[in-house]
């Protein structure tokens, strides 16, 4: 299993739209709303065979209100 998170900037406006529809894919788990560049953050949960980019570019990317993205990939958890 791997975990990114996902940073999104949405259209004006569009913030709780875009993460209504996010917390509808099965493999985010958590968006939070944040202040500063980004306007939500994303978590999320991946098998390791599935592929991050096509994962981020068909699954949020395509998300209605959607401006753009920054994607961090995790490597090692510490509790």
């Amino acid at each position: 299993m791997q975990t990114i998170f996902i940073m999104v900037k949405c259209d004006l406006g569009k913030a709780y739209e875009v993460a209504d529809d996010a917390c509808a894919i099965e493999r985010v788990s958590e968006v939070y709303s944040t202040s500063g560049q980004y306007d939500l953050l994303m978590k999320c949960y991946l098998d390791d065979k599935t592929d991050i980019g096509h994962f981020v570019t068909s699954q949020i990317q395509t998300l209605p209100g959607v401006k753009d993205t920054f994607t961090l990939i995790t490597f090692k958890a510490f509790a």
